[in-house]
């Protein structure tokens, strides 16, 4: 647990302490105001502690098991509708996804819940079967990201933002280690020196189902009249009583999210596993907490988090220059990605594939400088409501363009990572903060605040692969200089020869 309250705390200190900072400054809060924040910062960090120390203990075992299972069965239909049942409830019960889904109001959250798990269930199931049947990612990911941007065409701008975010929530603490142990079980189906490698990349098509899923709703939903957008901050003397009532809401919320995969689980160690008494009693514990955990970071989320950013975004551009929106959001994304753990582990991982050619400080600072730009232009988005489509066309598209120019793994590890760098700041803050700003300008709130997870999702796409193109370059520089010097080697023994 103190582990993973060092791992959690350095994540959140930044926006509370540039909150802070703006409450005594440039944006003035009610001590009601900034209480409800602090005690939701506070449940924030203890709930995701708790959390990630319950899925480490439940979930990701879980998941090993059960990808060990269906991979022992050798049966290509366990895998299809096992892998779809594990995509779709493991994505109900992942954090992100309930955060964005609460802020999205043209439809229920429940509705938009079920599209993105459909869409992970559908999408894992492809992923799977492309590991077993030793398909290119590359072609894969070109076709696939042409069957979406041909059907985003025709979706009215209200879907296009949130259906492109859905993808980058869905990368989170619960759904990437459940999909990288179950691609690494199914992987080992096949032999070969390129069996472990075809593990890679499983979550970046994981990651493109909820987008299509979530456009084809906009496609049914097209009317996106009479929007709520408000989240209103907790008022005067209502903090303890809103706090009860959260708690008790987000509670039977967690409970329908983690029930189906505490099901599952029981139903494989019935009939497969089959764990002793100690270990799955520590499976259960670990469960136990990952429900405590997940409440009290939604409850702090809802109750502190969501409402400050609104409030923030809202009188940054009512009381001072709309454009100090842009700085402000700049500012945020790089303290945001610096601090979240993923984007370290990821660093760690990129250091190790290259053999130390690509430093971790090197590329900690392109990502940090990349999500920063990002922020900056969703937030330009906000002030002018200039088209997503700008942006994700061009990013899109050199993203795939490099795919051509970068070693594989390079390519499959960007794709993975593609959510990696919107961890749960982004969700929690920044997409508040520009919705708030949005309706203070009156502008449309989903066409214009929405699509910020989008920007920051896409940033490890082209920062990693452009490092595969320094890396591929250093390793051609390398081998000519072998080369080289081996000729001048033998040019040598020649000359000796000779004399």
């Amino acid at each position: 647990m103190k582990e993973k309250l060092k791992e959690v705390f350095p994540s959140v200190a930044p926006i509370v302490a540039i909150v802070l900072i703006l409450s005594v400054s440039v944006v003035p809060m009610s001590g009601n105001e900034l209480s409800s924040f602090l005690i939701g910062a506070v449940l924030l960090i203890l709930g995701m502690a708790i959390f990630m120390l319950g899925a480490d203990m439940s979930m990701l075992p879980m998941g090993e098991m059960v990808g060990s299972s269906l991979t022992k069965s050798k049966k290509l239909s366990m895998v299809i509708i096992f892998g779809f049942i594990i995509g779709f409830f493991v994505t109900i019960a992942e954090p992100d996804v309930q955060v964005l889904a609460h802020q999205f109001t043209a439809v229920s959250d429940l509705t938009l819940i079920l599209f993105i798990a459909g869409g992970v269930g559908l999408f894992l199931v492809m992923g799977l079967l492309r590991t077993i049947l030793a398909i290119s990612l590359q072609k894969l990911l070109i076709i696939l990201y042409g069957i979406l941007f041909l059907i985003a065409a025709f979706v009215p701008p209200e879907f296009l933002a949130i259906s492109f975010d859905s993808g980058g929530v869905t990368t989170g603490p619960i759904t990437v280690p459940f999909i990288l142990a179950l691609g690494v079980g199914v992987s080992s189906v096949r032999s070969g020196e390129n069996s472990k490698g075809d593990s890679f990349g499983l979550v970046a098509v994981c990651s493109i189902g909820p987008v299509l899923t979530m456009l084809i709703m906009g496609l049914i939903l097209s009317n996106a009249d009479n929007i709520n957008t408000s989240t209103e901050i907790a008022k005067n003397s209502g903090i303890i009583s809103l706090l009860l009532h959260s708690l008790k809401e987000y509670a039977g919320e967690v409970v329908f999210a983690l029930l189906p995969m505490g099901i599952i689980f029981l139903i494989f160690n019935f009939k497969y596993i089959r764990l002793g008494n100690t270990a799955l009693l520590r499976v259960l514990v670990g469960f136990v907490y990952t429900f405590i955990g997940l409440t009290l970071f939604l409850t702090g989320v809802n109750t502190g988090f969501l409402p400050a950013g609104n409030f923030i975004g809202g009188e940054m551009v009512l009381a001072h220059s709309k454009y100090w929106l842009i700085p402000l959001g700049m500012v945020l994304g790089a303290a945001v990605v610096i601090a979240e753990p993923a984007v370290h582990v990821l660093t760690h991982e990129v250091e190790s594939v290259s053999g130390g050619t690509i430093r971790r400080k090197s590329m900690l600072f392109a990502l940090s400088g990349g999500i920063s730009i990002s922020v900056g232009i969703a937030m330009l988005r906000v002030i002018t409501g200039l088209s997503l489509w700008w942006f994700i066309i061009p990013i899109y598209a050199l993203a795939l363009l490099l795919t051509f120019f970068v070693p594989k793994i390079f390519t499959a590890i960007a794709f993975d990572s593609g959510g990696v760098a919107s961890g749960a700041m982004t969700a929690t803050f920044l997409v508040p903060l520009a919705t708030g700003a949005s309706k203070a300008l009156g502008g449309n709130v989903l066409a214009d605040a929405f699509g910020l997870v989008t920007m920051v999702a896409a940033t490890p796409l082209i920062a990693i692969q452009l490092l595969g193109v320094i890396y591929g370059k250093k390793l051609k520089e390398e081998a000519a200089a072998e080369e080289a010097a081996a000729v001048m080697s033998a040019q040598q023994e020649d000359d000796i020869l000779d004399l």
